[in-house]
């Protein structure tokens, strides 16, 4: 099954989000569930990262919710909200 996992960071958050991107991304290769697609929100302006957008293919959402919380991310105080949905994908147009 497909979940959608909406991050928004604390305002604060940048120094913290830039000096555990190594481990996070790490986190994101371990295997642990799938990851379909990942990236980092940006401001309107198209450069400050402000959250993180994922669509993970788990087999539960306690699954995805323990990966979520097992992020560097999370443990660094990144994100201020998180926020995770069971996702059904209509479309696929991959660029």
């Amino acid at each position: 099954m497909l979940f959608a996992v909406h991050c928004l960071d604390h305002a604060d958050a940048l120094p913290r989000r830039l000096a555990n991107y190594d481990a996070h991304k790490a986190h994101l290769a371990s295997g642990s569930i799938a990851t379909v697609i990942s990236g980092p929100l940006v401001a309107e302006h198209g450069v400050t990262m402000i959250g993180s957008l994922f669509v993970f293919s788990a087999n539960s959402i306690d699954d995805v919710k323990a990966f979520n919380a097992a992020d560097p991310f999370a443990s660094a105080n990144v994100w201020e909200s998180v926020n995770i949905h069971p996702f059904l994908m209509r479309v696929d147009n991959r660029l």
